[in-house]
């Protein structure tokens, strides 16, 4: 059987790249060999070995590992020594969000859509009150709008719909595609976000708490406006110490919880014992949100903050553990969360009137075949007319 020759050095990288290093040796007990050149790989096992640490095949007959770089910036809360190596997980959901946007935005060029007016409207010198404002304004939201949701699952439900109306697509997904196997790690990113005047897109790392999820949304909605793509961890809700991720939490800070609103409902509940779970509902945020909020505008200490914080940590890993039991829901309203309504439509659209190849559609959205048309179905009967 005929033998492919791999430079250790590559062999080395795909190891140090994989995930479970443990199950990859034993997958491949003869990789050890392979490295120190006493035997080779044939073509198969090197195509299993490709599939085994998702790394493209042609990546195994270069001379020198590849070096892979995001292509925006990754600004962390705890500032590291050193560059980071971002995961495989993170590098590949990224590149493929950069491959739908430029499909999309083609495709709004080719059909006479205009430029989005609000992408870069603001700078580091506009006030982050002002973004705040602008963002609601242009999305057709009172201050107060959160209060009048029924809870923050419907006010998070209504506010992707209010950022997809406008242009923007967002996606939610706490896998890489639809694998369940290759998981989102909140630590390293809680989302990030890609700026373009015709198809900007915001990704939210589903991995992460639903309520928590307001927020990040709320970061990266701000990121649209200042006109900067970013990834972003925002470890305990802090931004990184740059001032572009500072400006974009007092936006999204100020666009979820307007500070008079909150100074006036800190005067109604500032002594109970559950006043941010009053101040959370109120807005429809996470506790750790109205907390932090009260924080900034100098309500409590950040030794209050940092006990409730503990606590709360607690408590939701405890309820995470619970959760584990539950099922998953409706395949196809997850699928429009991982693909992006607005994506989605556009390009079942595209693909019913002939202007793509299906084969280039299934390529796009990850679903073929059978499943894409009931997927189709499923977003065709909920598409607003």
């Amino acid at each position: 059987m005929t033998k492919v020759e791999v430079k250790p050095s590559v062999l080395q990288w795909a190891m140090k790249r994989a995930d479970r290093l443990d199950k990859l040796k034993d997958q491949f007990p003869h990789i050890d060999k392979w490295i120190s050149q006493e035997s080779q790989p044939t073509l198969k096992q090197l195509e299993k070995l490709a599939k085994a640490t998702s790394i493209p095949l042609g990546y195994f007959f270069l001379p020198n590992p590849p070096e892979e770089k995001l292509s925006i910036p990754h600004y962390r809360t705890v500032r590291d020594e050193g560059a980071v190596q971002p995961s495989p997980n993170l590098l590949e959901t990224v590149q493929t969000m950069e491959r739908r946007q430029q499909w999309m935005r083609d495709y709004l060029i080719q059909h006479g859509h205009p430029p989005l007016n609000y992408v870069g409207r603001a700078n580091l010198s506009t006030d982050p009150k002002l973004v705040a404002q602008t963002m609601r304004e242009t999305l057709g939201l009172e201050s107060d709008w959160a209060s009048k949701q029924p809870n923050w699952q419907e006010a998070l439900r209504n506010l992707i719909k209010k950022i997809e109306d406008i242009g923007i697509i967002v996606v939610i997904n706490g896998v890489v595609g639809n694998n369940t196997h290759r998981k989102l790690d909140v630590a390293e990113f809680r989302g990030f976000v890609l700026i373009d005047d015709y198809a900007p897109f915001i990704f939210v790392n589903g991995r992460d708490g639903k309520a928590a999820q307001m927020f990040t949304l709320a970061h990266e909605l701000a990121h649209v406006w200042y006109g900067a793509s970013a990834v972003f961890d925002l470890a305990n809700l802090q931004p990184a110490d740059i001032e572009i991720e500072s400006v974009c939490n007092q936006a999204a800070a100020e666009f979820l919880a307007p500070e008079d609103e909150v100074l006036h409902l800190w005067k109604r509940v500032g002594t109970s014992d559950d006043r941010f779970k009053q101040i959370a509902r109120y807005f429809k945020v996470s506790e750790i949100v109205a907390a932090r909020r009260t924080l900034d505008l100098n309500l409590i200490t950040k030794e209050e903050f940092f006990s409730f914080y503990e606590a709360y940590v607690k408590r939701l890993r405890q309820e995470a553990e619970e959760m584990k039991t539950e099922g998953g829901g409706n395949f196809y309203a997850t699928q429009n969360m991982r693909i992006g309504r607005r994506f989605a439509e556009a390009v079942i659209r595209a693909a019913k009137e002939g202007t793509i190849l299906y084969r280039e559609a299934y390529r796009l959205t990850g679903l073929s075949g059978n499943t894409f048309d009931k997927f189709a179905e499923y977003v065709d009967a909920g598409r607003s007319v």
